[in-house]
């Protein structure tokens, strides 16, 4: 290989950073160049073999770079910069040599100018040819060497050696060619420790050394960040700790902002770092654009053309329901809550849509198809309270329900229920939400007709004849969240109970001449103060929950009941593999002058399987615990083992009349068995096959989840 008089690479950039996505541009590949160019920089090489006499000079201005970039925030911007490397040079240059003869002019001055073009090339005499197509000329060097832009030794030898590291192609007695070098450039540039990179190779006649001369980034001393309203300043913080007084990394910059916009995504955040800079003094800046909410609307869309319509909802029904207030970051992920929000409101389907508002803002449309909300159903059911034969338990209902009533979402029910013993009228009125509160509340206005069983409690009589306990209730209860995953109720309510016979006619004593009343009177009246609490877990079907709830009687007049009763209850839910194990445990107590149908009763469908409804027992006081493994057999269908286990804890005695007593109920009492289930249109459809521990069986049918 012949030796040159003198050679170098030289290359030049500025740290000016536009965007994130930029930071680690310095790596930008040499792009292509005129054909001609390069092929007449080939002829210049030939020609310091053979003492060729004709000079090529070519200048090429070194071009800007244009970025533009679409942020998720709907904006384009536009940074017109200088890149890290947009222009490359190789220059020979020659000494005067021993003999006194004057050097050639073309030894003088030639210049191959590498600028960034399209890969197709233009050949000297006007022809197309692609780039790579002529071989390049390698220089040997024997020794790579880094040092500061003045040519002396670096201050930090841990940059030397980052520097060092970085290098691939470039390395003691190795030919190289400019691509290589140029590419090497590129790797000490991504390494992100330094500015600039200029490499210069140094002929010493006996051998060529290419030397690396860098410059590094400024040390770190402060940041300043700007726009970032809802990103924490501890997370900033934290990830700057480390570096305070250390040379900037644009690896580590860009790994910080990329955080950054993580830390946003993450939350469902409309925010990212939209620019960067570093300024004199070891300051970077941070720019942060976020998203901020500029207006809410709801827009009514047709069903059936898709158009915007009148609604009937009135949209301030709707819009208090957001959390999603103007002047917030708007979030996707609060933005779904909201939609599922609504959507339980039972108004139709609803979706929202963010739209660009400019200065960075957001406005958002909750587009909103409403579906009728008044309808009239009819079905059928089985009552659990029976005894005797379970079809002796069907009922039939029929039902009017407005679920929009005045277009506030209030919603108004009127049903009727009817069979064989069981009978309820009921009309429900309730306001999820009370205008001017701002704790949603919700208030439910109930009054209701209904007669039901007694034999839970007093069981069938000797002669064969049945009882029937009637109850006319009206009230109001309010409640409302208390707190994340908990719900309270306070509520009350007037109630007049009373047992009947057959014929409907009142009664105040059983065939056992047990007291069907507390006040001795046909008819028991109370006032009732409620308290109830709420825990559920996930929210999702079968997770954890726990409630318990008190009734307080309150004697406002002499002959008014006066007792306090307390009941709460609890589930689990744990997965085993493919199955799941479900456990539940209950128990309440009650003190004063209260009315024997009152008393808690044990046993049946929903408490403990194997007995008739209420055959365990019934006392002031009751705990009932039940454990299930549930496993999917087909489709819907589940198949179950259950085993349950009652206790009056013996205060059966302790109810007016001892009914429990007087027909030899034990007080305790447990059953196991299996059985099937299926989701059907009607609910949770529930067939279950127990037996007890006095060797009974028996075989249970419930619609709906177990209580």
């Amino acid at each position: 290989m012949h030796q040159n008089d003198g050679v170098s690479f030289t290359s030049s950039s500025s740290l000016k950073i536009p965007l994130p996505s930029s930071l680690l541009s310095p790596s930008q590949t040499l792009a292509s160049q005129l054909a001609g160019t390069r092929h007449l920089a080939f002829q210049l090489i030939d020609s310091l073999r053979i003492g060729s006499n004709y000079v090529y000079v070519k200048d090429h201005s070194t071009p800007s770079c244009t970025v533009s970039a679409q942020s998720v925030l709907g904006s384009a911007s536009n940074v017109t910069t200088s890149p890290l490397f947009c222009s490359a040079s190789l220059s020979f240059a020659s000494e005067k040599h021993g003999t006194g003869r004057s050097p050639s002019p073309l030894l003088n001055s030639a210049s191959l100018s590498l600028t960034q073009q399209d890969s197709t090339e233009l050949t000297h005499d006007g022809h197309l040819a692609t780039a790579g197509r002529v071989k390049e000329e390698r220089v040997l060097v024997s020794e790579v060497l880094i040092r500061n832009k003045d040519g002396e030794e670096l201050e930090r030898k841990e940059l030397e050696m980052e520097a060092l590291t970085a290098l691939k192609a470039c390395g003691a007695n190795s030919a190289l060619t400019t691509r290589e070098v140029q590419e090497d450039v590129d790797r000490i540039i991504d390494s992100g420790y330094f500015s600039s990179c200029t490499p210069v190779a140094v002929d010493s006649r006996d051998d060529i050394k290419l030397v690396f001369q860098v410059e590094p980034n400024q040390d770190f001393h402060a940041l300043v960040c700007e726009g970032a309203n809802v990103l924490p300043s501890k997370f900033l913080e934290d990830a700057f700790r480390d570096r305070h007084g250390k040379v900037i990394n644009l690896k580590r910059l860009d790994e910080v902002i990329s955080s950054i916009n993580g830390w946003y995504m993450d939350r469902g955040l409309f925010g990212l770092v939209s620019g960067v800079d570093i300024v004199p003094g070891g300051i970077i800046r941070l720019k942060v654009s976020e998203a901020e909410v500029n207006d809410i609307s709801v827009r009514f869309l047709d069903r059936k053309t898709v158009e915007p319509t009148k609604g009937k909802t009135k949209p301030d029904t709707i819009l208090r329901q957001l959390t999603t207030k103007k002047g917030q970051v708007y979030s996707m992920l609060q933005g779904k809550r909201d939609v599922d929000t609504v959507s339980a409101m039972g108004l139709g389907n609803v979706s929202i849509l963010p739209q660009p508002a400019g200065d960075g803002k957001v406005d958002l449309i909750m587009n909103v198809v409403e579906r009728p909300t008044g309808r009239f159903s009819a079905g059928a059911g089985i009552s659990s309270g029976i005894t005797s034969d379970p079809l002796s338990g069907l009922f039939g209902s029929f039902a009017y329900s407005e679920k929009n009533f005045h277009g506030k979402n209030q919603k108004l029910n009127v049903s009727l229920e009817k069979g064989q013993i069981d009978s309820t009228f009921r009309i429900n009125y309730t306001d999820p939400w009370i205008e001017g509160n701002d704790r949603r509340t919700s208030r439910t206005i109930t009054v209701q007709n209904s007669r039901t069983s007694g034999t839970l409690v007093h069981g069938s009589q000797q002669d064969n004849s049945s009882l029937s306990i009637g109850r006319v209730t009206a009230g109001v209860e309010f409640s409302r969240p208390l707190r994340p995953k908990w719900s309270g109720t306070a509520g009350l309510f007037f109630q007049r109970a009373g047992a009947r016979d057959e014929k409907g006619n009142p009664i105040i004593k059983d065939f056992y001449g047990s007291p069907l009343t507390a006040s001795g009177k046909p008819y028991d009246n109370m006032l009732l103060a409620k308290l109830e609490s709420i825990y559920t877990g996930s929210g999702n079907k079968g997770s954890s929950m726990f409630a318990m709830n008190m009734e307080q009687g309150l004697p406002v007049m002499p002959d008014w009941l006066y007792f306090n009763r307390v009941n709460a209850r609890a589930s689990k839910g744990v997965k085993l593999g493919p199955a799941r194990l479900l456990l539940r445990l209950s128990g309440g107590h009650v003190v004063g002058n209260f009315p024997p149908h009152e008393a808690f009763a044990i046993g049946g469908t929903n408490s403990v399987r194997g007995y008739k409804e209420g055959a365990v027992g019934s006392g002031r006081s009751h705990v009932v615990g039940t454990s299930e493994v549930s496993l999917k057999l087909l489709g819907p269908v589940q198949g179950v083992i259950f085993a349950d286990y009652g206790h009056d804890l013996w205060s059966g005695p302790n109810v007016p009349g001892n009914p429990a007593g007087a027909r030899n109920k034990r007080g305790s009492g447990y059953g196991y068995g299996i059985g099937v289930r299926m989701d059907s249109p009607f609910g949770l459809l529930r067939l279950e096959y127990a037996f007890n521990d006095r060797f009974s069986k028996r075989l249970h049918f419930a619609l709906g989840q177990p209580k």
